[in-house]
């Protein structure tokens, strides 16, 4: 028995070279599901749509017949986030977790946390993980997951922000921490700052998590220009 599988190209990435074709043939012992057979050729169930079996449209859980044609093809975009969730990224996407709360995005990171911890977090806190890590998103018990294309933060941002579009306040988060900032006098934080910022800046913010103070100057214009950028094709949220 066998099935024939045709994946759109954007998914080629996840396959090994000789089957990054339009088309080709793997074994199928009758039983398994459509959503055994997609993983098991190298593609996480996160990073696909609702796939077609000979032309209709079909649901992971389907056994498909003998000779079946699947076509596979990646999530629409925007995806939209389930239920206004938050991000969870793994231990290697660091400065892409200081980006998208520069932007003000919800994201939860740790460099320290394991994979069960990382699966259990995302489903305990509704939120999606991010990571380019095939295997964790093959995990069952992953509540919510998506693979980050690109290398480097910029172009990382850059997909997260196409595939979800999630909605941005920037400088609203602490970079360090994910808490929430708000507006403080400055003679609340003077005793915190070098002699030449209190000179120098008269507007600060504080993280109402861990007491961290900011202030634009702070920031520099490499960090105006994510900013700035990000806002070119995500226009800022208003409540």
């Amino acid at each position: 028995m066998h099935l024939v599988v045709r994946p759109a190209p954007a998914l080629w990435l996840f396959l090994p070279p000789r089957r990054r074709c339009a088309s080709f043939v793997v074994s199928y012992d009758g039983s398994a599901s459509l959503g055994h057979v997609v993983q098991a050729v190298g593609i996480p169930l996160t990073e696909v749509a609702a796939p077609d079996v000979d032309g209709a449209r079909s649901d992971v859980s389907h056994r498909p017949h003998d000779g079946a044609v699947i076509e596979l093809r990646p999530p629409p975009r925007p995806q939209p986030l389930p239920d206004g969730a938050g991000f969870l990224l793994d231990v290697h996407l660091g400065s892409l977790a200081r980006r998208l709360r520069l932007l003000g995005v919800d994201t939860a990171y740790g460099n320290d946390a394991e994979d069960a911890h990382l699966v259990d977090q995302a489903g305990r806190e509704r939120r999606v993980l991010l990571t380019q890590d095939r295997g964790l998103l093959m995990r069952r018990a992953l509540w919510a997951g998506a693979y980050v294309r690109g290398h480097g933060a910029d172009a990382q941002l850059a997909d997260v922000l196409d595939r979800f579009a999630p909605p941005l306040a920037p400088w609203t988060r602490c970079s360090a921490c994910n808490g929430e900032l708000a507006d403080v006098p400055k003679q609340q934080v003077a005793d915190l700052l070098e002699p030449g910022t209190r000179r120098c800046y008269e507007r600060f913010a504080r993280c109402t998590s861990c007491g961290r103070v900011y202030w634009r100057g702070a920031h520099g214009r490499r960090l105006d220009a994510v900013v700035a950028d990000a806002l070119r094709t995500r226009p800022p949220w208003r409540s």
